[in-house]
């Protein structure tokens, strides 16, 4: 059997995947992107029914092309944004095969490039892209053993009120997707406990302008100057219901009991960490940082946004700040699930190249990696805080296409 030759591979054919193969095209590089299911397959099937998108549709695309028939200051639903993406694969007339595993990546020896093999056979490539995105693996900590009587359910596999057994919810993890699953429960008519840790809990919107503007302005998306963060902290914001600030106190007087951190499991009780109210109001102190450097910015450009006082408002602490909740009998409050919000792991066992630290995690800058001819993109932080987001990824993909540009004359070059 012949073996396909191609530049670069990009395995993933997701957002990241997409900006790639647009990027690698306009330079003129052969490639190829592999995608196992459908494009943005995680939209389509690893996400609950309701979400949409986590910024508004001006901003949550790629300067290519806008959403048709969609408001700009909507936040499309999921369905809404996978096809956006294989609108704007279909624009570039992108070399995306799908139904194709990658099984492993191995570097050759004695010759440059890698061996890429999938699910239809074998392809040798110079360049190996890994677009897989930073949701690949549900995590959840070891807790809950599988034989307590209670369900467990991550939220990658939730899909709608109605597919949980009747009785109470438990949502571990306050993020975008625990605060906005455990809204959604207690709207449906559920008794919902949610259990909040550290989070960064920013305004949906402030005088105007969606908190996506507020990230470009105030050089938030860049981080280039920026307070030291916390690794691993919840990043608690949503489009749910039109876009609203994720907002702990009002879950609370909505009848969501918050407790704190998930800390144990033994005999059908839960235990929970104390220093809920310490979370919230460091959550709190975040979303009055941006508010004070909003008005400042709004102040020294003499921009005409109206004031918003109302923002500055907080309503009162309800009882679960002061006296908390820190253990729960979960047959005694009918508690038949519980749904772990608490994020995602990687799986680089496919790739079999010295490309990761002790940690597993992958060794890179900018996504250009310690192995040459293997690069990363989509991952959080790659390159900043915009790197795992819509309009972060499309300019990541664009600085790693030079790269490999770069790296193909260097490879080319003769000595005349």
């Amino acid at each position: 059997m012949s073996v396909e030759k191609i530049n670069t591979v990009v395995v993933g054919a997701g957002q990241a995947g997409i900006a790639m193969s647009e990027h690698l095209a306009a330079m003129g590089v052969p490639h190829t992107v592999l995608e196992r299911k459908r494009i943005a397959e995680r939209w389509r099937s690893e996400r609950w029914d309701s979400l949409v998108a986590n910024g508004p549709a001006w901003h949550d695309r790629f300067p290519g092309l806008a959403f048709e028939g969609v408001s700009p200051e909507a936040f499309p639903p999921k369905e809404r944004m996978a096809q956006y993406f294989e609108d704007y694969a279909a624009m570039l007339k992108a070399p995306v095969r799908t139904g194709v595993e990658v099984f492993q990546v191995e570097r050759h020896v004695g010759r440059p490039g890698f061996k890429v093999t999938t699910s239809e056979g074998v392809i040798e490539a110079m360049n190996v892209v890994v677009a897989t995105g930073p949701f690949q693996i549900p995590a959840y900590p070891a807790i809950v053993p599988a034989s307590a009587p209670v369900a467990q359910l991550h939220s990658s596999a939730y899909k709608n009120p109605g597919q949980l057994a009747d009785g109470a919810v438990l949502v571990v993890g306050a993020g975008a997707s625990g605060s906005q699953i455990a809204e959604e429960l207690r709207q449906a008519g559920r008794k919902v406990v949610l259990s909040v840790g550290e989070h960064y809990r920013p305004p949906r919107s402030y005088r105007g302008r969606d908190y996506c503007w507020w990230l470009g302005a105030l050089g938030l998306w860049d981080e280039v100057r920026t307070k030291p963060k916390k690794k691993h902290v919840a990043f608690a914001v949503s489009g749910y219901e039109g876009g609203r600030t994720v907002d702990f106190r009002r879950l609370a007087h909505a009848g969501i009991d918050l407790v704190g951190l998930t800390q144990s499991y033994e005999d059908g009780v839960m235990r929970f960490a104390e220093g809920l109210a310490k979370n919230v109001a460091e959550g709190d102190q975040a979303y009055f940082d941006v508010l004070r450097d909003a008005d400042a910015y709004i102040e020294q450009n003499g921009l005409p946004f109206p004031p918003e006082p109302e923002a500055w408002d907080l309503l009162p602490d309800p009882p679960c700040l002061s006296q908390p909740i820190l253990s729960l009998d979960l047959r005694e409050a009918g508690i038949t699930t519980v749904l772990w919000a608490t994020g995602f792991q990687f799986d680089y066992s496919w790739l079999k190249v010295n490309a990761f630290h002790e940690n597993g995690e992958p060794y890179h800058k900018r996504g250009i990696s310690a192995e040459s001819g293997i690069y990363f993109l989509g991952l959080p932080n790659l390159v900043n805080r915009a790197s795992s987001f819509i309009y972060g990824v499309w300019h990541d993909a664009k600085y790693i296409a030079d790269h490999i540009v770069l790296q193909q004359g260097y490879m080319s070059y003769e000595k005349t």
